[in-house]
């Protein structure tokens, strides 16, 4: 009688495995939005002293739950270094690299990764991404000068690199550019260079060497779109109108990231004729919002391409 009970039984279970087999999965792709926002008062001096509940994120103008807070960001960084190496900063050429090197030496900690390229006439990757500021600095010394100036490739090529670097949660990702600021040869166009950035989350940072022979009747354009790179992308511009300006700048960068806070949020479910995402950051106290200011990208694409 048992073994008939199990014989009974068995075409049952198979009948339920079948029935669990049928039904359909439902598979949620969430994605996690990093927005790093630097806040300063009047006076453009960093409020160091803001909590989670004094910022509220949008999302196509719909708030959003922000689901991780940092302070002053000691988050990791990934971080590539382009360097302008054409004839146009010959001039400042050792001063240059000379302030990069500090830059290195000062910024790089034991989480973080820097990555660096030149560009002339063409852009090479001089050092991958390591932690090893030896190695950055070797490869900063080793550079050589060029001709024309490829900017928009450099940036490009920057963009794909930090779309490989390490995927850590809160980790942010930063593209520093030594240039004077103008682009000289046919190859990618602005869009398609700060689309790129875009799409890999970069921080743009230029540091704009004005040449010394410059006038106030030189071509700007270049200056202009770096400065439109940084004000999207939530990174910021620095002009060095003196050599000795250099060394200041990189300081200035230095303090600017170190001085953020790192917001959060899981993106809304994602549609298939989804493209870019405008984001907006407020402070939730009337009083201070109305004397503070904050920088922070202005979107991402949620198509994931």
């Amino acid at each position: 009688m048992k073994l008939a009970a199990v014989l009974l039984a068995f075409p049952l279970v198979l009948a339920a495995s079948a029935q669990q087999a049928d039904v359909p999965v439902l598979r949620v792709e969430t994605r996690l939005v990093n927005v790093p926002v630097n806040a300063t008062d009047a006076m453009d001096v960093p409020i160091p002293d803001l909590k989670q509940s004094d910022f509220q994120i949008l999302e196509e103008g719909k708030p959003q739950k922000i689901a991780i807070f940092e302070r002053q960001a000691t988050t990791p960084l990934s971080m590539v270094m382009a360097i302008d190496t054409s004839e146009s900063v010959i001039t400042q050429f050792q001063t240059e690299r000379d302030a990069a090197k500090r830059f290195v030496k000062q910024m790089l900690r034991e989480q973080d990764e820097m990555d660096l390229i030149s560009f002339s006439d063409t852009v090479d990757e001089i050092v991958p991404f390591t932690n090893d500021a030896g190695r950055m600095n070797a490869g900063i010394g080793n550079l050589h000068k060029g001709d024309a100036t490829s900017l928009y490739d450099a940036i490009y090529l920057a963009s794909q690199r930090l779309t490989e670097a390490k995927r850590d949660a809160t980790r942010r990702k930063i593209l520093v550019i030594v240039t004077d600021g103008g682009n000289t040869t046919k190859g990618m166009r602005y869009q398609q260079a700060v689309e790129a950035a875009e799409r890999a989350g970069a921080a743009i940072y230029p540091i704009i060497m004005v040449p010394i022979e410059a006038d106030a009747g030189r071509n700007t354009g270049g200056e202009h779109a770096l400065i439109q790179m940084a004000q999207d992308t939530g990174g910021k511009y620095f002009y060095v109108l003196d050599k000795h300006d250099l060394d200041k700048a990189f300081a200035h960068l230095s303090d600017d990231l170190r001085t953020q806070y790192l917001l959060g949020y899981y993106a809304p479910p994602r549609h298939r004729d989804d493209g870019f995402r405008t984001i907006n950051v407020h402070l939730t106290d009337a009083a201070r919002a109305a004397t503070a200011k904050l920088r922070y990208k202005s979107g991402y694409f949620a198509d994931g391409r």
